[in-house]
């Protein structure tokens, strides 16, 4: 085949001083093969290359530590073996993956200005955070289910939510948000990429990689807006549907008291519920116009880095069973009062 090389540059990419890889016209027959793309990133602020460095690192330890630490708690304190802590454990070992899947990554571009990634490690960082993302709704949606039997239905809660069916709900989570991805990112792998190589994003998310195209991707859309829907939308709206219920049932509680301690029991939830998808919904069920690209970013960073930051922190700051089992915790290994 011959290999005809023309050099373009998009607006970001002049910006950031990146060259595009040859590419050629794919109805003309001639055209280079990509083998890597360029994560533009935000690398059209190089004066805040080193800022953001420090502070996407600080967050990405402070996520981790958060993370493993309820998971930890939850293991060895047996006041939080309950389906409630049970499923809050997954939903930080899945952030704690989540957030391992970008965040290195960025922060690797960010200090050595490398922004290349190859089209093998794009692919797999796609599936890895397509699924894990599939997953984290699908768990948010079974924890909300928790919290409508144990509020709504509690005479129910201990034979609805036993020990066999938290962990099925678990387990199904986990491969339902797998296998869901796995269709798109193979999907994916099929597609030609005849340039420009340039993603402007951080990551190698779907819309930006589709773009990127030369094929016809009304197929592609099709199918990816039919797993959105399954995957997002329809747990989102379940999800929504189950607080409705529960906050007219806390409503009807007639003692102040009793609402306080019901709302609280799911407040932590909500709050969670709200930023994830407030921000995931608008980034991928709008479409991407060059206005909305980099708010569309921007919105990417709260569901990618910040929501995964501040759920450790939510659920310890609001939750009393799990400020206790700190204080247990630094009672034994500090021998002290915490």
């Amino acid at each position: 085949m011959l290999h005809e090389e023309v050099t373009t540059e998009t607006p970001a990419a002049h910006r950031s001083g990146l060259k595009i890889n040859p590419i050629g016209k794919p109805e003309q027959g001639n055209q280079t093969s990509i083998t890597e793309f360029i994560l533009l990133g935000f690398g059209d602020l190089p004066e805040l290359q080193i800022p953001l460095f420090l502070l996407f690192l600080v967050s990405y330890i402070a996520t981790v530590a958060g993370n493993i630490l309820i998971i930890m708690l939850v293991v060895a304190d047996q006041h939080l073996h309950t389906p409630m802590y049970f499923f809050l454990g997954n939903l930080s070992c899945l952030e704690t993956w989540y957030s391992s899947t970008i965040l290195p990554r960025m922060l690797a571009s960010l200090l050595t200005g490398d922004r290349t990634i190859s089209f093998n490690w794009c692919v797999t960082q796609f599936y890895f955070f397509g699924s894990l993302l599939a997953t984290e709704c699908l768990l948010l949606l079974v924890m909300s289910y928790d919290r409508y039997l144990a509020i709504c239905n509690p005479l129910h809660y201990a034979a609805r939510m036993s020990g066999r069916a938290c962990l099925q709900l678990a387990v199904g989570s986990w491969i339902g948000g797998f296998l869901g991805n796995s269709i798109t990112t193979l999907s994916i792998s099929q597609l030609t990429f005849c340039g420009p190589n340039i993603i402007d994003h951080f990551f190698c998310d779907f819309v930006p990689l589709l773009k990127l195209s030369c094929n016809d991707p009304h197929l592609m859309e099709i199918v990816t807006f039919t797993l959105t829907l399954l995957f997002s939308l329809v747990p989102f709206m379940l999800t929504l549907m189950s607080y409705i219920c529960i906050i007219a049932t806390i409503l009807r509680i007639p003692s102040t008291n009793g609402r306080q301690k019901a709302f609280s029991t799911c407040s932590s939830h909500l709050i969670v519920v709200s930023i994830y998808y407030g921000t995931l919904l608008t980034v991928y069920m709008f479409p991407t116009t060059n206005i909305l690209s980099d708010f569309k970013k921007v919105l990417s960073v709260v569901y990618t880095v910040l929501t995964p930051l501040i759920n450790p922190l939510i659920y310890s700051l609001r939750n009393q069973e799990v400020q206790e089992a700190i204080r247990k915790v630094c009672r034994k290994f500090m021998f002290g009062p915490c």
